[in-house]
């Protein structure tokens, strides 16, 4: 595969001084013969894998409730589901470590060797929630086998963030920056949909014992794709970091350096991350357990959310690349999604239209696609390029862990506690407004 990198940069300083017959017919060359494959194969490359990784913690979302039954019985609904939920959690409390560790090693070695480490990581732990016996059948040791592949599954996931959405960052130019990061919004978007359709399909065509006994496995094991497909289709991809010796870790430099920055990105994730844990991967397990919807039905709330987010991001992306700063675009999507919230929730819990819930669903997932290409360009663009992986590995999987990872958790206990099915739009209303505040404290830099 043609230099991918080199055919997307614009011509050197050197290049440029050394006149029109060795610099600019060189440029042209390369940049008429390969950008449009490459860039395909780069968006395949990255975005399929992590599209898979995240689909593995979808369908563990979607099947929250039947998890909770099989691996974490309990005197009530609710305690089982409490206890699944907080164990979806746990794999979240794994990711700033791995974002810390994946991510140094991605600024040492380079954005594909971490992205290879994290697609066996992911596999593995996949196959441990997809192979696991359940509690009737081995005891205390069956919700030990869920967390353990939960903990791997967070450990990867907290690297293959940063260093892939940083590979796709820096193999694009200014103009096209914004819609090559967008396709990783995209890729969520699409595990989400294909993870709901699969549940909405083994809800419908299965019998309820079919689906508790065996049905409910078949999505993490056909997950386990991860492996093979992940490593093959990233075999091929160009490298934009090279192995580089350095006198202290990318980490250290991080904080000795740009802990200011760190703090603010992570803020500015809290608005994000809790809409989508909420509003795209806990609406089916709210839908059917606070709402009383089939589960067939349910499903389709996350087939909805996770196509508005597939169409929606890259299409968020080019109009970023379009304007002179993104910083108002965020501002005004975060300030729409927040006026949204409760009026959202009030149709849902007033309505027993399935158009109307769907309807509402898509608009709240439709404000949250509008900024997120956006958020992650200006965290990126904040950093150096030889501490970027770590310090947007850190920022994302520690704001993804607080207050997306326990979202779940803390609107079921909510509920639970007060009673008030209107618990999750309070959360979400607050943790944008800590966006917003974060928002007005960062700088935003276009320049690399």
């Amino acid at each position: 595969m043609a230099n991918l990198h080199t055919s997307l940069q614009p011509a050197s300083a050197d290049a440029v001084s050394q006149g029109p017959v060795q610099g600019l017919p060189q440029l042209s060359a390369q940049t008429s013969a390969q950008p449009r494959a490459s860039k395909f194969a780069l968006i395949a490359a990255t975005t399929l894998g992590n599209g898979l990784e995240m689909f593995d913690f979808t369908i563990y979302s979607f099947f929250a409730v039947l998890i909770g039954k099989l691996f974490f019985p309990s005197h009530t609904a609710f305690g089982s589901l409490l206890m699944a939920v907080a164990t979806f959690g746990i794999g979240f409390v794994m990711r700033p470590l791995g974002g810390i560790l994946i991510g140094n090693y991605a600024d040492r070695a380079g954005r594909k060797a971490a992205m290879t480490l994290t697609i066996a990581l992911m596999a593995l732990g996949t196959a441990t929630i997809g192979l696991a016996p359940t509690y009737a059948q081995i005891g205390l040791f069956a919700p030990l086998l869920i967390v353990l592949g939960r903990l791997l599954q967070g450990f990867s996931a907290g690297g293959e963030i940063g260093a892939s959405t940083t590979l796709l960052m820096e193999s694009g130019v200014q103009s096209t920056r914004g819609f090559l990061v967008g396709w990783q919004l995209a890729s969520q978007g699409a595990a989400a949909l294909v993870g709901a359709l699969s549940g909405f399909l083994l809800s419908h065509f299965l019998a309820p014992a079919d689906l508790e006994s065996w049905g409910w496995r078949i999505p993490f094991l056909c997950g386990l794709l991860i492996g093979p497909v992940g490593l093959y289709i990233r075999r091929a991809l160009d490298e934009t970091h090279h192995a580089t010796a350095r006198e202290s870790s990318a980490f250290r430099e991080l904080m000795a350096g740009h802990l200011r920055q760190v703090c603010v990105g992570i803020l500015m994730m809290v608005g994000g991350t809790a809409s989508m844990y909420i509003v795209v991967f806990y609406m089916p397990t709210y839908l059917i357990r606070v709402l009383h919807m089939p589960p067939a039905t349910a499903f389709l709330s996350g087939c909805v959310a996770g196509a508005v987010l597939l169409i929606g991001s890259p299409l968020a992306g080019l109009l970023s690349d379009r304007l002179p700063r993104r910083k108002p675009l965020v501002v005004g999507a975060t300030l729409l999604g927040a006026v949204l919230i409760y009026p959202a929730f009030w149709l849902l819990n007033h309505t027993a239209q399935l158009g109307v819930a769907l309807t509402v669903i898509a608009a709240l997932v439709g404000c949250l696609a509008a900024g997120s290409s956006s958020v992650f360009l200006i965290l990126m663009e904040g950093f150096p390029k030889h501490v970027r992986a770590t310090g947007f590995s850190v920022v994302y999987s520690i704001g993804v862990a607080v207050f997306g990872g326990f979202a779940q958790f803390i609107v079921t206990w909510l509920i639970s506690t007060t009673g008030n099915p209107m618990s999750p739009a309070w959360y979400m209303v607050t943790c944008s407004a800590v966006s917003l505040v974060a928002l007005a404290a960062l700088k935003e830099h276009r320049a690399d």
